[in-house]
């Protein structure tokens, strides 16, 4: 390594071509970006700071479906989504107009009137769900939703104790967080009393698993010998499940919360029938069983509307958020009619939840997802992008896996492929930095940090996916000659 580091660093001429796009943003004239951070620094929590991934910040100014623009003009390929919750696209005409129509009417009243909106709205909802799950709660956010499931979950089953995965994620609240299973989100206080966590069945990660588990357009690259309609890993993972049941939790137990895929955690997807022997084996105990969706939702799996179908299981309760509003702060939480019958004992009361605003453009949200075809493309464009993903997986050795469904994707980074280490953070970071300087926004996740989110707007295109393709190519060969 004769050279400095910086005089490897490839010149940015072949810099992959951004696909057309005919919207143009306002010139922006607002504070300076100096001006900006000398703001964040002092007069935003510390937190902003911790969160800003970028060495070099992106100041964004301005989003059009699955466009971004900074403060200095430059576009971006969105596709992370303000984590997964731009659904439809950024500013989607039809968004707006149902806001500006229902900010002329009404901006807010309170359920204990009846307004329209609400009930125009959970009608709309209740029928993308099958029997019983007929009962909706309105909230501002996934957290508040998963908050309200623990309660509505203790209450009617008259239990305490809730199991959750590893390396889930199911919000930041004080009770929310003991459902959270990664160090980076805790604190050293006490917090979610009651709440265990179990192995996660993850089959590229974890101990066992094959090349046939998942639901996914890709498996792993681990080999498999299981028979026919057998799977080893799952057998196993269930025996985890078990053990915590029969070591770590009283006989009779409150709920078990699962994502349908790990969002936070990395994308990581089960072996087909975990979730089916799970429920099986919580309900046993008195439990209820409860899918998060905040990230899984509203037709983002592809294949299915929630990511529950796709496990062949029908929850006790289903919550959600992110996508629910296109990036207007909603949740909610729906559960049978049963469960909020044993909630209604006591008073609960949200002042913002069910906002007539908010109604208002959730609906025009689930008008849009059909009407778009916003589902067949999460589907089309997602497996497309999982399969071209996985011919980059076999071209590198620091690619170690990539899963997902329709447009909930993860790329986990190693070491090498033998050890599966998770590359290291310093590494991930100077990718994700190159990624970013190309054009395009992505996340990171996982338990390490190891894993690339891919989680766009469900309106990109197929040479968005190809321009995508382009520049994750140039970003991991620059690190490799780097390296």
């Amino acid at each position: 390594r004769a050279f400095p580091k910086s005089a490897l660093r490839s010149p940015p001429t072949d810099v992959p071509e951004m696909p057309p796009c005919s919207f143009s943003p306002e010139e922006y004239k607002g504070m300076s970006k100096a001006r900006m951070m000398e703001i964040r620094q002092q007069n935003c929590s510390p937190m902003t700071m911790k969160v800003t991934y970028y060495k070099e910040p992106v100041f964004i100014h301005q989003g059009y479906m699955q466009w971004l623009w900074d403060v200095d003009g430059r576009r971006y390929l969105d596709l992370f989504a303000g984590v997964a919750t731009v659904s439809v696209g950024h500013c989607h005409p039809k968004v707006r107009a149902a806001a500006e129509q229902q900010m002329k009417k009404l901006w807010h009243t309170t359920n204990i009137y009846v307004y329209p909106t609400l009930h125009e709205y959970c009608e709309k909802l209740v029928s993308y769900f099958p029997d019983p799950l007929k009962v909706i709660y309105l909230t501002n956010s996934g957290s508040e939703a998963n908050d309200l499931a623990m309660l509505m979950a203790r209450l009617h089953t008259g239990n305490y104790d809730i199991i959750t995965l590893r390396g889930s994620y199911h919000g930041g609240s004080p009770q929310a967080m003991g459902l959270t299973s990664n160090a980076a989100y805790k604190y050293p206080i006490a917090n979610g009393l009651g709440c265990t966590n179990t192995m996660c069945p993850d089959v590229f990660r974890g101990p066992w698993g094959g090349s046939h588990c998942r639901d996914s357009p890709v498996q792993t690259t681990r080999e498999c010998s299981c028979a026919q309609g057998i799977c080893m890993a799952n057998e196993q993972y269930i025996g985890q499940l078990q053990e915590t049941l029969a070591t770590s939790v009283p006989t009779r137990i409150a709920a078990f919360f699962g994502e349908p895929i790990q969002g936070v955690g990395g994308a990581v997807q089960y072996p087909k029938n975990y979730l089916k022997q799970a429920y099986k084996l919580v309900r046993e105990r008195g439990g209820i069983c409860i899918a998060d969706e905040v990230q899984t939702g509203f037709g983002r799996t592809g294949s299915h509307f929630w990511g529950f179908q796709g496990h062949d299981v029908i929850p006790d309760m289903v919550t959600m958020a992110k996508g629910i509003g296109n990036g207007f702060p909603m949740g909610a939480v729906v559960t049978t009619p049963e469960i909020a019958a044993s909630f209604a004992k006591g008073i609960h009361f949200n002042t913002f939840g069910g906002n007539p605003v908010a109604c208002a453009v959730a609906s025009s949200v689930l008008d849009i997802i059909k009407e778009d075809g916003t589902q067949k493309v999460s589907l089309d464009v997602g497996s497309y992008l999982m399969v071209e993903l996985a011919k980059l997986r076999d071209k590198y050795e620091i690619i170690g896996d990539v899963r997902g469904k329709g447009l909930q994707i993860g790329v986990e980074m190693v070491k090498d492929k033998v050890s599966r280490d998770p590359l290291s953070h310093q590494d991930m970071v100077e990718i994700f930095e190159d990624v970013k300087d190309m054009g395009v926004l992505i996340g990171k996740g996982g338990v390490y940090g190891q894993t690339f989110r891919i989680k766009p707007p469900m309106c990109i295109t197929k040479e968005d996916a190809d321009f995508f393709l382009a520049v994750f190519n140039k970003s991991i060969q620059n690190y490799m000659e780097r390296r």
